[in-house]
């Protein structure tokens, strides 16, 4: 049987309905069903079924999802319900945010060391020693991270990356202003932050395109 390509659109939503299935949980509710997901999350009770029905039958008719088990099966969809060591390269203003951000280890993600160059080196920073980034290729051959996280200047972060993908690096979560160049079997995820702001204010002043809004 032919497996049919997941959409991006489709991706990006499950990590949204793991959110929101959580916080109906916290609330004690033990079923849901796709309108009452449609009121909470903002896309329709059809969008939602289409969705969830790329990973399986979740729901009955009559009957709803069940809260904890949809949400523990979107668990392993998304891939959190396994654990990941993580390493972050730079410690400038946006590493030490990653850094200090508790979210992650109650996810699975282990920030387990922290690079740069320089005087940085030796510092400590919050719970992490800063460790020299000359020395990143041993480090990954002895430690084996999955996931690294680039914090570094725009004009150094392909020739780190590069080190990175050699070192058996699995995914890039990749902060630089520059499309990082990587072989197909390494996942990248971008996030430049200039683009989300520029999303935000066209929609500030294009409301009619905006999702959920009714014309």
């Amino acid at each position: 049987m032919t497996k049919t390509r997941v959409s991006l659109a489709v991706v990006k939503r499950l990590p949204k309905y793991y959110r929101y299935l959580g916080m109906i949980e916290e609330k004690g509710i033990i079923r849901v069903s796709s309108q009452e997901l449609s009121a909470i999350t903002g896309l329709t009770a059809s969008q939602i079924r289409q969705d969830l029905n790329h990973f399986g039958g979740f729901g009955q008719q009559g009957y709803g999802y069940n809260v904890e088990e949809l949400r523990s099966e979107i668990e392993k969809i998304i891939g959190i319900n396994k654990s990941y060591k993580a390493i972050i390269l730079g410690c400038g203003n946006i590493g030490k945010a990653i850094m200090n951000y508790k979210g992650f280890k109650s996810s699975g993600f282990n920030i387990v060391d922290v690079f740069d160059h320089g005087d940085k080196v030796g510092n400590k920073i919050f719970d992490y020693e800063i460790k020299d980034v000359d020395k990143l290729d041993e480090y990954l051959a002895e430690n084996k991270p999955e996931i690294a996280i680039i914090a570094i200047p725009t004009e150094q972060a392909q020739k780190v990356c590069d080190r990175l993908v050699e070192g058996g690096i699995k995914g890039i979560w990749n902060f630089a202003s520059v499309d990082l160049k990587l072989p197909k079997n390494v996942v990248l995820e971008n996030v430049h932050l200039d683009e989300s702001l520029y999303t935000l204010t066209y929609y500030m002043n294009n409301l009619f395109d905006y999702p959920g809004t009714k014309n």
